[in-house]
């Protein structure tokens, strides 16, 4: 699956739990099972969690750092520098 096809499924994903109460509870309690019905590929062994933003805490999820600092340079090229 594409970045931006994965991005616009999780927007989607994210609406409807707002939307959708029984939705979201779902995602809450099995996470990677309801990203899964919702097209979105999560492979067998790899653990999901949901993280839920209060009016007090808000969350940063950082992906996984790339295996080489040439791949963050060119990522660094393409979005551009922060600053």
């Amino acid at each position: 699956m594409k970045h931006d096809e994965e991005a616009w499924r999780i927007e989607h994903i994210v609406l409807k739990a707002l939307s959708d109460e029984t939705f979201r509870q779902q995602l809450l309690s099995d996470p990677a099972t309801s990203l899964r019905a919702q097209g979105v590929p999560i492979p067998q062994g790899v653990e999901v969690r949901i993280l839920e933003d209060t009016e007090n805490v808000r969350y940063l999820v950082l992906p996984v750092k790339p295996p080489s600092e040439e791949l963050m340079e060119e990522q660094l090229r393409k979005y551009g520098r922060p600053g």
